[in-house]
């Protein structure tokens, strides 16, 4: 998107494991995006179809890397939803990131981690580090979810208010939309430099 309009947010499903939790957490962060004027576009990584073996830079990128690789481009900031394993974030997650270069840059992206016993902040870490080497704008704010399994009703509601949690996500969406709009006017009036 260039110039104008409404704010296009690309929210990654990070998660691609048999029995995931991630498109709960998904489907929950996605009502809080609805409540804002802007374009969301859904990403899930398991319906991506990208190759776990990245191609050569003289070689062309596979069909789905290419549709994938739009999708990006054409959004103006990144949410990734992720769970925490084994102290850092999944492989298709890498994977994923790993594909591209120049759609991640100049924007903003966050994080919104979640586990059983941790509640994603080591995912959190890592992925801004990463982010980072890519021109991309890791914003301050993240959201971390411990024990995530019990705070989620089956429908993907929370069960009870959490007025401390509804904070901290309007918080965050406040930074990275503004974040998103600053870099857009920048990325379209002036040249990017790598």
């Amino acid at each position: 998107m260039t110039g104008t309009g409404r704010l296009r947010v690309a929210l990654i499903v990070g998660s691609t494991r048999a029995g995931r939790f991630g498109p709960t957490v998904a489907d929950w962060f996605a009502g809080r995006l609805r409540r804002r004027d802007l374009d969301l576009d859904r990403i899930d990584l398991a319906d991506a179809g990208l190759p776990d073996q990245l191609t050569g830079h003289d070689e062309p990128a596979p069909a789905a890397v290419r549709d994938l690789g739009d999708r990006l481009a054409a959004a103006d900031a990144f949410i990734v939803v992720t769970p925490e394993y084994n102290r850092s974030f999944p492989a298709a997650v890498k994977n994923a990131i790993d594909w591209f270069d120049t759609e991640w840059a100049a924007k903003p992206v966050t994080v919104v981690g979640y586990g059983s016993d941790t509640d994603g902040g080591h995912a959190a870490t890592q992925l801004r580090q990463i982010f980072g080497e890519l021109n991309a704008v890791p914003i301050r704010r993240t959201i971390t979810i411990t024990k995530t399994w019990q705070r989620f009703a089956a429908d993907g509601t929370w069960p009870r208010r959490d007025p401390e949690l509804d904070e901290a996500v309007n918080t965050l969406l406040d930074q990275l939309l503004w974040w998103a709009t600053a870099l857009r006017t920048a990325r379209t009036t002036t040249p990017f430099v790598r």
